[in-house]
């Protein structure tokens, strides 16, 4: 499949859906898909973000632990 989208890639390319869903010519099956591959980018780009915030709680407890010696 290739190297994976970075967040931005992601929220650009959900841009796109957007405006493409937005368009008054449209048709429902295109509108379908969109809003389909629209649903997979923003499960993706939630799975990134819980990804780094974990890294985040992680770093922050790690910190703490150190401050602590």
């Amino acid at each position: 499949m290739g190297k994976e989208q970075s967040i931005e890639q992601t929220f650009a390319e959900l841009d796109q859906i957007m405006e493409r869903l937005e368009a008054s010519d449209t048709s429902l099956e295109d509108s379908f898909a969109c809003y389909e591959a629209g649903m997979k980018l923003v499960k993706a780009c939630g799975e990134k973000i819980d990804k780094v915030e974990k890294q985040m709680i992680i770093l922050q407890e790690g910190d703490k632990t150190d401050g602590d010696a």
